[in-house]
């Protein structure tokens, strides 16, 4: 395996603006009677939401596989680990389907979990309770209604992407395809229930010209 020479980061860092409301599923281990049952992530002490790193990391992934049509056999991540796969250089061989051992060295691509950056220290102040139902196709009559816990279109998340570079990188290469995940991205969505809305986003960086 070759040697790698850490050469320098280059940060990525601006907010994530939810254009629409924006769920990603917390855990129920503490839900109260009456409450609610389909809540949002928060912080474990602060209870503010946040988009945790592996979410936006994953997302970033998925969409850049499909842009480059790296998506595996049965829609598994790209595991091939060859020399010349921007997606595994990113992001690393996928672990369930990846070879045991490779050139690549380590994941180029470090994410940050998004903390709430407009939330003024009110964990609900970005709260969007939107109640989903089932229709009767025979009827028209919605049924099973639940409500779903969402942030609220409105809400900013300040990001930060750190880029390692490695001597030997195609380091323009690398950032370029970070730049087209995060465009690609801004036609997706992020989280769950994008096809019924949810989960429309844009960026706003802190330092474009780093690009």
């Amino acid at each position: 395996m070759r040697e790698l020479k850490l050469v320098k980061h280059r940060k990525i860092a601006g907010r994530i603006i939810c254009l629409t409301g924006l769920r990603i599923g917390g855990a129920k281990d503490d839900i109260e009677i009456g409450g609610m049952d389909n809540p949002i992530i928060r912080h474990p002490v602060t209870r503010m939401p946040y988009i945790p790193g592996s979410s936006l990391k994953g997302k970033l992934r998925s969409t850049l596989e499909y842009a480059y049509g790296k998506v595996g056999q049965n829609g598994n991540p790209c595991g091939c680990a060859q020399p010349g796969c921007l997606i595994c250089t990113l992001f690393g061989p996928h672990i369930q389907v990846r070879r045991p051992q490779h050139e690549l060295g380590p994941t180029r691509l470090l994410v940050r979990d998004a903390e709430l950056a407009n939330g003024e220290n009110n964990p609900d102040k970005w709260l969007d309770v939107k109640t989903e139902a089932a229709i009767d196709r025979r009827t028209g009559v919605a049924m099973n209604p639940r409500p779903v816990e969402r942030v609220a279109a409105g809400a900013e998340f300040a990001f930060e992407i750190s880029v390692r570079i490695f001597e030997g990188d195609n380091e323009e290469q690398l950032m370029n395809a970070v730049k087209e995940g995060l465009g690609k991205l801004e036609n997706e969505y992020l989280g769950a229930s994008g096809s019924r809305g949810y989960g429309k986003i844009k960026f706003s960086f802190q330092e474009p010209g780093d690009w």
